[in-house]
């Protein structure tokens, strides 16, 4: 079966820019994936940040849902700590509604933002929250099932539309564990740790069939940037590399331009392509990146890739995906 590819999207908000208008660009680029043949498009969940426009994805569906017509839509993820399951299963019940067949709910654990901001997300601030992560999975899961009114007898005669999938997002072990024995499809980042290969063979070896995902399916999301050439591919990631180093730094920055992008790495010592350290950040033109995606994906033994990537130019980022989709022959329309 030939590797699916999909997109996730950050909204990335370039220098000078606002986040409205990094919004209208996901929607664009949502319509520009839909028309290239991708598979799937998820909107990722970032808070407290002047780089990423994305803090509710749900919000962003239906107008990216209604303005697509054959590509799946979904979050990747909504993080789940920082709602109710109640509030989740509504939001997803009534996208179900209007977006029957094509939606996928993501879910994930981490904050998508710093302890500090995660803390300004709660409603009750007197303590620190729980780490209940898989009590709420559960009940979540079970809104979606015949037996959701046993949970509150209030909602005995509520049904909930499930979203056409749901999948378990994840980078560390743990999560791989929680997909397998929920008997979950899994999408694991490899853009934030590259070493999760070990963790996809522990989902597929303890994986418990479901009645929604009967064998394991695995997804991963990694960083990719696609150009005419190999070199252009590799100048256009400096925009990207500059602002994750910042970011680790704990200095929190809109998406510089390559020109400031190159000058700052510049200073760092190190040959651009190593870094920001610890990330796996492919480039290349069509040929050689999909040869290096494929590699990839063929190591987690994953049956689709999410490419992400944050670049400044946001006419450079619609032709690193047509370049892709050319790459690996999508349907395009």
């Amino acid at each position: 079966m030939p590797l699916r590819l999909s997109i996730l999207d950050q909204s990335p908000i370039p220098e000078g820019l606002t986040a409205g208008d990094a919004l209208r660009n996901t929607i664009d680029l949502a319509q520009l994936a839909d028309r290239l043949g991708y598979h799937r498009y998820w909107l990722a969940e970032h808070h407290g940040t002047p780089g990423l426009a994305g803090a509710s994805p749900e919000v962003m569906l239906g107008p990216i849902g209604l303005s697509t017509k054959r590509i799946r839509v979904g979050t990747g993820g909504i993080m789940l700590p920082h709602y109710s399951a109640l509030k989740v299963a509504e939001t997803f019940s009534t996208l179900s509604g209007l977006l029957p067949g094509r939606l996928d709910l993501g879910i994930g654990r981490a904050p998508g933002t710093s302890g500090a901001v995660a803390r300004a997300l709660q409603r009750d601030r007197r303590q620190p929250a729980p780490d209940d992560f898989p009590e709420q999975l559960s009940e979540l899961l079970a809104y979606f099932s015949p037996d959701a009114p046993s949970l509150f007898p209030v909602l005995r005669s509520i049904r909930f539309h499930a979203p056409d999938q749901i999948w378990l997002l994840g980078s560390s072990p743990q999560s791989a564990i929680w997909a397998a024995q929920l008997g979950m499809p899994y999408a694991f980042a490899d853009f934030i740790n590259p070493e999760g290969a070990a963790f996809t063979k522990i989902y597929r070896e303890h994986f418990q069939p479901s009645p929604t995902c009967p064998k394991p399916v695995v997804a991963i999301a990694t960083w990719a940037i696609c150009a005419e050439t190999d070199e252009e591919a590799l100048r256009l990631s400096a925009s990207m590399r500059m602002t994750s180093l910042m970011l680790f730094r704990g200095q929190l920055i809109a998406i510089p331009s390559v020109e400031k992008a190159l000058e700052f790495l510049k200073q760092e010592g190190l040959p651009i392509e190593m870094l920001p350290a610890g990330r796996r950040i492919l480039t290349g033109s069509p040929a050689s990146l999909r040869t290096a995606l494929e590699t990839v994906a063929a190591d987690y033994g994953a049956e689709e890739l999410l490419a992400v990537n944050i670049m400044y130019d946001h006419a450079a980022r619609r032709r690193s995906y047509q370049f892709l989709a050319d790459a690996f022959s999508l349907d395009q329309t």
